[in-house]
């Protein structure tokens, strides 16, 4: 008797427990339970860190250091110790940037889905310049690097792309505003802050902003692996404008056409390409390889 009562028990609290539905509907309830899509209905899209953040130990350490006007709050795990916690916060106190310590659970609720190491920072919008101001406001007789991006979507490529950019010397990077990765958290993050500091030009059609280009008396040089020209037989002149094309498609025909010249990088047999971030790297020393050694 008293094990009949026990199995009677069971079943009473199963129901009391079970989850309405339609008989067979078994795994619409499990999934349910779970935080599964309902039937009918797509899954959550999982969230992104906001695009005014930047995060991780040295892109947020280099940006309180390099640009502290921009920072406008820091936000440090409190299981963050030293010593670059106190290189942090001496970087902080110097640039005079509001720092806060957090719980490590409200960094996580902060940057989900990202290795934030502790450390995150919001930071002032990435100010976006026109092209013809800015070029109006380029002296005429000095040399000049711009980089022109045909369509680059990676936000990680384009970030690389700027802070390579600032390491190689050129004047601004300039990018179209649709069907593009633009200059938000991540792309300021794998810049390590030189998106703040690079200006970023913003244009509506690129083949545009290439006569643009020219007419400012820019010589116009697309990087495309079908071109016969080599990069190591064409020395850039003092006013160049690289134009870089998308990570798959590279630069489109239009644009291409409209470029003064196109050059191919070489690379061994077995490589079909390289990443778009890495082969303008490598234009962009070639030009500041030239102005070191006064070429022009």
């Amino acid at each position: 008797m008293r094990e009949k009562r026990e199995r009677a028990d069971r079943r009473e609290g199963e129901k009391k427990f079970r989850r309405p539905g339609k008989p067979g509907s078994a795994g619409n309830r499990e999934n349910r339970s779970e935080g599964g899509p309902r039937p009918g209905r797509g899954a959550a899209p999982a969230r992104e860190p906001a695009d005014d953040l930047c995060w991780g130990r040295q892109p947020v350490l280099d940006l309180v250091r390099a640009s502290p006007g921009r920072c406008v709050k820091l936000v440090i795990a409190n299981n963050v110790r030293p010593p670059f916690l106190d290189e942090l916060v001496d970087a902080a106190r110097a640039g005079r940037v509001v720092y806060q310590m957090t719980a490590p659970e409200a960094l996580n609720a902060l940057c989900p889905r990202v290795r934030h190491q502790g450390v995150a920072c919001r930071v002032t919008e990435v100010k976006l310049l026109e092209l013809t101001s800015f070029l109006n406001g380029l002296p005429k007789n000095e040399p000049a690097l711009l980089v022109l991006l045909d369509h680059i979507e990676d936000p990680r490529n384009l970030g690389a792309v700027v802070r390579s950019a600032e390491a190689a010397g050129a004047a601004a990077v300039v990018f179209p505003k649709r069907r593009s990765a633009l200059p938000g958290g991540t792309v300021v993050k794998v810049s390590a802050g030189a998106a703040l500091r690079v200006p970023m030009i913003s244009v509506v059609n690129v083949t545009r902003a290439v006569e643009q280009l020219k007419d400012a008396g820019f010589w116009t040089v697309g990087l495309d692996h079908n071109a016969l020209p080599s990069l190591w037989d064409a020395p850039f002149p003092a006013r160049t404008a690289l134009v870089v094309g998308a990570e798959d498609e590279g630069i489109s025909r239009l644009v291409g056409e409209s470029c003064d010249q196109l050059l191919h990088i070489p690379i061994e047999s077995g490589v079909d390409s390289l990443n778009a971030s890495v082969a303008a790297a490598i234009a962009m020393f070639e030009w500041a390889k030239a102005r070191y050694f006064k070429v022009y």
